[in-house]
């Protein structure tokens, strides 16, 4: 575990494992932390980096806004500099929009990728979703605060700078065209719950706009669907990063 200089700003991550690289990349208001309970079976399989985000985890804040670009940013740095090249990438909601902006900037530094329960318009988001006065209040009484209040090197108090901040970006990113994921050469694995806070909808127009993408959706799961059902999710994520695709016998899409 590790406070390392990334890109000029100061990153925390954890590394797992051996084999071929493979960043986990966190959800917002969370950490690698919500990644512990499946470690070990990715760690069983490849060289584990588990990054937490600016002002996430034990990473701390920084001045300014956040956006998905700067979080991109920061992965790209994180990938050029610790990783040294390409890896996997397995991102979860906010961590899903980073791994797909990676995938448009720097195609070079990604193998697989895969993208859970994230959208790559601000439009896919529900929109009630962060909506309400009591929304930043409610997060800090969650687990979610919780774990912010143990492990941020800025202090719990500092948590509701982080959530504004957090809702913030997402209410108004990303902001994707569905034509430009045609960039994405990366083959990638589009995962979702079937009552996401993302609309399935949305969901399915980007999996039909990435040229090389496979699609499941986990029943009976919402936008946590990474802690509703963590076997399940874990055995799809494993068989698509170890496994080469399938032949389908009667492909129309794939045709």
């Amino acid at each position: 575990m590790t406070l390392i200089d990334v890109g000029g700003l100061p990153t925390w991550y954890a590394e797992y494992g051996d084999g071929e690289p493979l960043v986990y990349l966190h959800g917002g208001f969370s950490s690698s932390r919500e990644f512990a309970p499946v470690r070990e079976a990715y760690a069983e399989r490849f060289h584990v980096f588990t990054p937490d985000r600016r002002g996430h985890g034990h990473t701390p804040d920084v001045p300014g806004p956040f956006s998905y670009e700067l979080y991109a940013e920061d992965a790209v740095a994180f990938l050029d500099e610790v990783v040294g090249g390409p890896a996997h990438l397995v991102g979860y909601s906010d961590g899903a929009i980073t791994a797909l902006l990676v995938g448009l900037a720097r195609p070079d530094l990604v193998r697989r990728m895969v993208l859970i329960s994230g959208q790559f318009h601000q439009n896919g988001l529900i929109p009630a979703f962060f909506h309400g006065p009591d929304a930043v209040a409610e997060l800090q009484e969650s687990v979610l605060g919780v774990w912010y209040a143990e492990d941020s090197p800025d202090g719990g108090e500092h948590f509701p700078v982080v959530a504004a901040k957090i809702i913030e970006s997402a209410l108004t990113g990303p902001t994707l065209a569905a034509e430009q994921l045609a960039g994405v050469p990366a083959r990638t694995l589009v995962l979702s719950g079937d009552d996401d806070a993302i609309t399935l909808e949305h969901t399915i127009e980007m999996y039909r706009s990435l040229p090389e993408a496979e699609l499941a959706v986990v029943p009976g799961t919402s936008h946590v669907l990474v802690m509703e059902k963590p076997a399940l999710v874990t055995q799809l994520v494993l068989d698509f990063l170890t496994s080469d695709a399938a032949p389908t016998i009667m492909p129309i899409r794939r045709a």
